[in-house]
């Protein structure tokens, strides 16, 4: 039924459908429904340490031996830049006193870190049929040794320059990332956000200038979107925000009351949360101090300075200083777990496809 199965062999699943790797929200919980369900699930490993990382992997593996994906960032650490992050406290100053926080106390340090060694072995123990990349790939050592341990490697595009980098880097799938996709964009050979392209334009081109299967992501949220994918020559689709209002995300609730009121206009391209062009639903933070701020130090540190305003403000049910992430179809998201939501999501784009053979036909 499906257009094209390399997937299937590829990954060994059953549905060309990978959950995204979204952290903070996911973990192992709904990697497990998801892989269940047939399609791939994905443990986001950004915002985890080593040994929270290897809890969550052992949880997955004792509830299911279908094929998983692990994702990280393999970001590079940026260097102290001490006269930005002075202008970036200063900035927010105004809100450290408004809170009744002391804002010339020490921020705690950012907890996203790049794919190391150390999270390597975990690969090696734990053979995750699949690990994805975010923000390129990590150096050829480390990759040679995720090759080793037998998993498919895949990472985000963001433009057909990065696809084809990935591609003679040796990905086995390139995960076609548009400007609708919520979270943090995977661009790394440019940092000009300005010059993003939406998933109907990148995923065509991309499909043909490599030859490996290529994963659509962005703004599909529902069977139109999947076969929409298809017609533009994906070989799977890779959907997040749809996932976050399922039970088992793991978003606040105040994230959660804002994605169901989330309308089509309310998404922006920031980089004030973290310091790198993420796409979230518009807050307080977001109007005063954004879209995109030239204060805001390098991913990941801005996010360091902000966790104090965050956790005051949360704690009062507020959003304001809280990264609302999400993609521009987050009005087309239905409340499912996850499993449900899979199977749902393959079976409705199944039966569009059935129609459309049927029609052509006729």
């Amino acid at each position: 039924m499906w257009p094209d199965n390399r997937v299937f062999d590829l990954f060994g699943v059953e549905l060309p459908i990978v959950q995204a790797p979204m952290a903070g929200a996911v973990l192992s919980e709904m990697v497990v429904a998801v892989s269940e369900a047939g399609g791939l699930g994905s443990l986001p490993c950004a915002l985890l340490n080593f040994e929270q990382a290897r809890g969550e992997l052992e949880v997955i593996r004792q509830r299911t031996s279908r094929p998983i994906n692990v994702n990280f960032f393999c970001h590079q650490q940026p260097p102290g830049d001490p006269a930005r992050e002075i202008r970036w406290r200063r900035r927010l100053d105004a809100y450290y006193v408004e809170l009744g926080l002391e804002s010339n106390g020490a921020a705690p340090d950012s907890n996203r870190a790049p794919f190391d060694d150390k999270m390597c072995d975990l690969v090696a123990e734990f053979h995750p049929e699949v690990v994805s990349f975010h923000f390129g790939l990590p150096d050829k050592n480390l990759l040679a040794r995720v090759r080793r341990a037998g998993a498919k490697i895949i990472s985000s595009a963001t433009t057909v320059e990065e696809a084809r980098w990935l591609e003679d880097q040796g990905c086995d799938a390139i995960i076609a990332q548009g400007f609708e996709a919520g979270g943090h964009s995977g661009m790394f050979l440019n940092r000009d956000v300005s010059t993003q392209i939406g998933t109907m334009a990148l995923v065509p081109q991309v499909v043909d200038a490599v030859m490996v299967p290529v994963i659509a992501a962005g703004g599909i949220a529902d069977a139109r979107g999947i076969v929409a994918a298809f017609a533009l020559g994906a070989a799977a689709v890779q959907i997040g925000t749809a996932y976050l209002l399922c039970p088992e995300s793991k978003i606040t609730s105040i994230h959660r009351q804002a994605l169901r009121k989330s309308k089509d206009n309310q998404t922006v391209v920031t980089n004030v949360f973290t310091g790198r062009p993420a796409r979230g639903i518009v807050n307080r933070l977001i109007r005063e101090v954004g879209p995109m701020s030239d204060d805001a130090p390098e991913f990941p540190l801005a996010a360091a300075t902000l966790l104090p305003l965050r956790s005051k403000s949360e704690t009062a049910g507020s959003t304001d200083f809280t990264p609302l992430w999400s993609g521009q179809a987050a009005p087309l998201s239905r409340e499912l777990p996850a499993g449900q939501l899979t199977k749902q999501l393959a079976e409705e784009a199944r039966e569009k496809l059935r129609s459309i053979r049927i029609w052509s036909v006729g």
